[in-house]
């Protein structure tokens, strides 16, 4: 297990420990204070202790080596558990939103003055955590851990919305002595939930191309691509692909070199190209080098990462060394 990965476990068994107090602290002063919004509230962070086991175990599965089962490794396992965390997070919007709506058209007490207290400090824990998370998930490129991130941010969302809520409530009865604005805080969980689907939304589509093999981004394909034709040797970089896995990546590359060189030297150029390209990226975990025979004509243009549609195919045999092809997977 890499020391990011055990990082992004250690970010969520932080945030497992702050959301269980948090969810006994806002239960009780929900009721107690009379705030449907601090209760859903709780509601909500007692979601993120699930989601957060859920990104804990796919963390745990993806850092799991390859096996004669899964030869390239578990790493679809912690985009499974993005996509799934984003999921009970529009969930569990969709049930506060419900929630509110039920309490928005019943009557019910202002909520307690007292309660304000309690928000503004759930408002800090859970930027300062959701700040700590969002980081480390940057660092991995986790999908899971960024959305559990957000699942920190988007009950300081719905605790910023409750504080407001329940302030007007407040001031609405000061200046007109009744509970007719007592509902104000229903209207700004509504407004939050509201929020958190759209992000759920947002956050469920960078898991789900993961685990449709997307190509990587360029900040990825570019260094590997110039890693690759700086290689003394190659002449081309015919095709490149670049998939994520998990917290890796597998490339796929094609390389043109001199249709003279012998299998041997060819192979010998396939280990450099793949010992250049994981220096240059390290989280590359496997590379796949085809390497191809160098042709004079120019290569009609290719989008980035995309097959080549003319040209030699996988089992070309002009030369010795054409169409040969060498894999390496850590």
């Amino acid at each position: 297990m890499t020391d990011l990965a055990r990082r992004g476990i250690r970010s969520t068994q932080l945030g497992l420990v702050i959301n269980a107090a948090l969810v006994a602290t806002k239960l009780v002063a929900g009721v107690v204070g009379h705030s449907y919004a601090l209760v859903a509230d709780a509601v909500e962070s007692t979601v993120d202790i699930f989601s957060s086991l859920i990104v804990w175990g796919g963390l745990h599965m993806a850092t799991r080596p390859a096996d004669e089962d899964h030869s390239y490794g578990h790493g679809k396992a912690e985009a499974l558990a993005g996509a799934v965390v984003s999921l009970v997070l529009i969930a569990a919007a969709v049930a506060i939103a419900i929630q509110a709506v039920h309490e928005i058209r019943t009557p019910h007490q202002t909520p307690a003055p007292w309660t304000l207290g309690v928000l503004v400090g759930v408002v800090v824990v859970k930027l300062l955590l959701s700040r700590h998370v969002t980081a480390i998930g940057v660092q991995m490129g986790s999908s899971a851990v960024r959305a559990d991130a957000w699942h920190h941010m988007s009950d300081a969302v719905t605790s910023t919305a409750a504080f407001l809520g329940i302030s007007v409530a407040l001031v609405g009865q000061r200046l007109d002595g009744g509970s007719g604005w007592a509902s104000a805080d229903d209207w700004a969980a509504l407004f939050a939930a509201g929020i958190i689907v759209i992000n759920g939304v947002l956050l469920t589509r960078p898991a789900l191309h993961d685990l449709m093999d997307r190509e990587a981004d360029d900040e990825i394909v570019r260094p590997i691509r110039q890693a690759a034709a700086s290689v003394p040797g190659v002449l081309a970089i015919e095709t490149l692909r670049v998939r994520k896995s998990g917290l890796a990546y597998y490339v796929d590359v094609h390389v043109e070199a001199n249709a003279a060189m012998p299998l041997a030297a060819a192979h010998s150029l396939s280990g450099q190209v793949k010992g250049a390209i994981r220096a240059a990226v390290p989280q590359v975990a496997g590379v796949l080098v085809h390497m191809e025979p160098y042709m004079e004509q120019p290569h009609e243009p290719r989008p980035e990462g995309a097959a080549a549609a003319t040209g030699s195919s996988e089992g070309s045999s002009e030369g010795p060394s054409a169409g040969s092809t060498s894999t390496d997977r850590a």
